[in-house]
């Protein structure tokens, strides 16, 4: 069994339903803390429903040539338990899908979590019954659950999109997504492969790619920024530099807008010469990582602030793409730097510079169709491939919820409640839903934020809340809708008091999928200002939420 994977369990048999007091969607980073939390800090009964045949959720289906984190590794896990945090040493800067799994396997044995986790399992179906006071849920295979309370941890980019192109059916060659790359690898030696999409996943992708293929073509629609991570083993003195300061560093990742373990700079890019910030902007290239960001205050909520950064990233693409019209498609970015989410690199832009990598502007000349020899242009012009990788992103934040089938209060159901776009108070929780509780749902910082660092703040929450129902005799929490309207008037305002919703056609605003509303899903106010929302909502006996007893 792959990944040290737990055993899946025997059915009940037909019609019974096995009885928990919650049970959990998922089982990465959000579903493996929250059974921690239920079962061992609360004493519950608690189960997790995991998809994959392994613990890890997107790190156990992104193995895509390339696949590495964005955040560095010392922030991008859990710091709960000191020990857990002091025990775990990181190899690299940033590091590499299997690494990361590796990671959360262990969490999972150290944690003795195995033994609530259930695997292969998709659930199919999700039903408030009020006359139990109880969720019901079926999953894929038929089998059958009771829960008092439901928690969903099926992750914000977990739900792969593969764009609906003309012909794919008829590809007589091998085709893949980088969200469900095969686990036993692909191999492109000697193969003449297409990749579409150039956001995060495609920049990480496209060196790994031409290093291995015959020849690599990239299909670009929108030109991206991007900054080099300038990854390197960690010495020694770092790993023990960070055991020896876990509780400083995360004290630093909890009051950062983005939950990263560097402040932003107090200082306006209007305050430096154009020199001066040349200078701070060439020293934050070369340190490399998403730190760049933090060099001014300003960067995300003046466009002119914003423009001497996009300047300075778009000269950088010209200066290491030496074929000169190859630089300008790559440097002709239409949205603010870092209004999308901001990738960084291991030599993207060189890889231009192989005489085995040729690059397809698709927004002067769209793609049309998929033919069976390969990819055509509507100008005619045909690219002929042995494997299309689609780098095409995620049906995000809202598509893995969407793919269950919730009914809540009234036979209301969860796609009639989003229908005009998603609508929640505090990311948590939903109007017409009681009990059911969503990890970085949208309306919460989520995507815009260091992962595990929101991860811990939800999860925390969650079990405060559980807690509290308990001491006080609750069976039932639900948020009210004028609650749930506030919040996503307040989620709007924090978008736009930045420049984030100049990016356009932007999957925070669900415009990758056709016919998904646009709304901007996650929370702009910053992980730090969040959290202490949350608290106070907490400390005012959860203003916003009724509860009732049973």
């Amino acid at each position: 069994m792959p990944d040290g994977a737990t055993q899946t369990r025997p059915q009940p048999a037909a019609g019974s339903a096995t009885t928990v007091d919650a049970l959990i969607v998922g089982a990465g980073f959000s579903g493996m803390y929250q059974l921690h939390c239920l079962r061992d800090r609360l004493g519950l009964s608690a189960r997790v429903l995991e998809q994959g045949s392994g613990v890890g959720g997107t790190w156990y289906w992104n193995r895509y040539p390339g696949a590495r984190c964005d955040s560095e590794s010392h922030s991008y896990c859990f710091t709960f338990d000191k020990e857990l945090y002091e025990e775990w040493e990181w190899s690299e800067r940033y590091p590499e899908q299997p690494e990361i799994l590796r990671y959360l396997n262990h969490v999972a044995d150290r944690l003795d979590l195995r033994r609530d986790i259930q695997l292969d399992t998709r659930v199919k179906a999700a039903r408030w019954d009020a006359g139990a006071n109880r969720w019901l849920v079926e999953t894929e295979a038929g089998e059958r659950f009771a829960a008092t309370w439901l928690i969903t941890a099926v992750g914000c980019l977990s739900s792969a999109n593969v764009p609906k192109i003309p012909g794919l059916e008829s590809f007589e060659g091998d085709w893949y997504h980088t969200g469900q790359w095969p686990h036993e690898g692909v191999d492109l030696t000697g193969k003449r492969v297409g990749q579409i999409g150039t956001g995060s996943t495609g920049i990480q992708a496209v060196p790994v790619i031409a290093a291995a293929a015959d020849h690599l073509t990239v299909f670009q629609r929108t030109a991206n920024y991007s900054i080099p991570a300038h990854n390197a083993p960690l010495t020694r003195e770092f790993k023990d530099y960070v055991k020896r300061n876990r509780e400083p560093l995360r004290a630093l990742m909890q009051s950062t807008p983005n939950g990263h373990p560097f402040a932003i700079e107090d200082r306006s890019v209007h305050d430096l010469t154009p020199d001066e910030r040349e200078a701070v902007y060439e020293a934050a290239w070369e340190k490399g990582g998403l730190q760049f960001r933090a060099t001014f205050r300003d960067l995300l909520v003046d466009k002119a602030a914003n423009d001497t950064a996009a300047a300075f990233l778009k000269r950088k693409i010209r200066q290491t793409v030496k074929d000169p019209a190859t630089a300008a498609l790559l440097a002709n970015i239409d949205h603010p730097f870092a209004t999308k989410r901001p990738p960084i690199d291991s030599h993207y832009f060189e890889a231009y510079n192989r005489p085995n990598v040729s690059l397809v502007d698709v927004r002067s000349d769209p793609i049309e169709r998929i033919t069976p020899t390969g990819i055509q242009l509507r100008s005619g012009a045909e690219h002929e491939l042995d494997i299309i990788v689609f780098a095409t992103g995620f049906d995000a934040m809202t598509g893995a919820l969407l793919k269950i089938d919730i009914t809540g209060r009234d036979g209301l159901t969860l796609k009639q409640a989003w229908e005009a776009g998603p609508k929640t108070y505090l990311g948590l929780q939903v109007a017409g839903f009681p009990n059911l509780f969503t990890v970085t749902g949208p309306g919460s910082p989520s995507v815009l934020c260091n992962m595990p660092v929101a991860i811990e703040q939800h999860v925390e929450w969650i079990t405060g809340c559980i807690a509290h129902m308990r001491e006080h005799g609750f069976a039932r929490v639900e948020t009210t809708p004028e609650s749930a309207d506030r919040w996503v008037a307040h989620v709007n305002d924090a978008a736009d008091a930045t420049l984030l919703p100049m990016a356009g056609h932007s999957w925070y605003l669900g415009a990758n999928i056709p016919g998904k509303p646009r709304v901007f899903m996650p929370y702009a106010g910053g992980m730090a200002r969040y959290r202490r929302i949350c608290d106070d909502v907490a400390a005012h006996g959860y203003e916003g939420f009724e509860f009732a007893a049973g």
